[in-house]
């Protein structure tokens, strides 16, 4: 009798220990963090990615080494001019030829095509740094919304609004030295750096606005009172329309600099922000920062 009941215990064991193996197997009674998934690799010599809503790192790769950022500059650019105080979106700039010439004496840089003598509006010139990523807006906004009696002193009085900007955001390893990116080899920062910096601006619902536009057409005041019709601005932000919840923010590319990407997307509440810098092309880099966007909501379930 002693005997048959042991086996019985056995039996029961065994089927206690076979049945709890098939449930760890199939993942019933565990399932291993969403955080020990396997980091993607990426072209790109630096990424970053994190939960926008509490700042949480989801991703890093030399997040915090400088780098030449290109046009990703632009997001400072335009955070600067949303901090003004009592912005009016709709004042004019009538564009001088001094914009013109400097297009011309940077080797022709990206461009919003602006036109010596037509009146545009800070809306506009806002649209036309974040989508086409222009130099010649970057060089009208830092004109109109630096302080001093020359063109030189006022371009300079708002880069010492953005490096003031960096320093109020926490951001210590970021410095800029241009408006548009078009460095003077101190112009730097870091994927965790410009990911934080596009948090914040993200936060600015003319910023977001912006960002998320596929295409733009301004309609600008010409020199003799007529009204231009400008050739349609498109956004040079490859997620745009290709990444299901994509909603931002801004490409950058250079010689120094080499392929960059500061990406925001959002899907069911919860959005996921990040960066990628000196990656290999454009197509790696858009690659490389649709991978570290699934990877960080593989992580946010």
């Amino acid at each position: 009798m002693k005997t048959g009941i042991q086996g019985i215990r056995i039996r029961r064991a065994v089927g206690v220990a076979v049945t709890t193996g098939a449930m760890l197997a199939t993942g019933a009674l565990y399932s291993a963090p969403a955080q020990a998934a396997t980091a993607p690799t990426i072209a790109a010599k630096g990424g970053y990615v994190m939960n926008n809503a509490n700042g949480k790192t989801l991703y890093t790769k030399a997040a915090d080494t400088k780098r030449s950022t290109g046009s990703t500059t632009k997001i400072m650019t335009a955070l600067v001019v949303l901090k003004q105080s009592n912005l009016n979106l709709d004042a004019k700039y009538t564009v001088p030829k001094a914009v013109s010439d400097y297009i011309v004496d940077k080797g022709y840089p990206s461009s919003a095509g602006l036109i010596v003598g037509d009146k545009v509006t800070v809306r506009q010139l806002l649209h036309g740094l974040m989508l086409p990523s222009g130099c010649d807006a970057a060089f009208a906004l830092a004109d109109k919304f630096g302080t001093g009696s020359t063109r030189s002193a006022r371009q300079k009085s708002f880069i010492g609004k953005m490096n003031t900007t960096a320093k109020s955001l926490g951001l210590k390893n970021t410095h800029f030295d241009s408006f548009d990116g078009l460095s003077n080899g101190a112009n730097y920062s870091t994927p965790r750096d410009l990911t934080k910096l596009a948090s914040s601006a993200m936060k600015n619902s003319t910023f977001r606005g912006v960002v998320k536009t596929k295409q733009y057409t301004a309609k600008t005041i010409t020199r003799s009172g007529g009204t231009r019709t400008m050739p349609t601005w498109k956004n040079t932000n490859p997620l745009l329309g290709t990444y299901t919840g994509a909603i931002g923010v801004k490409t950058g590319s250079g010689p120094q600099s080499k392929y960059c990407l500061v990406f925001a997307a959002t899907r069911g509440g919860k959005t996921v922000i990040g960066t990628v810098l000196a990656s290999t092309n454009e197509t790696t880099r858009a690659t490389d920062a649709k991978k570290l966007l699934n990877h960080g909501f593989a992580q946010l379930g």
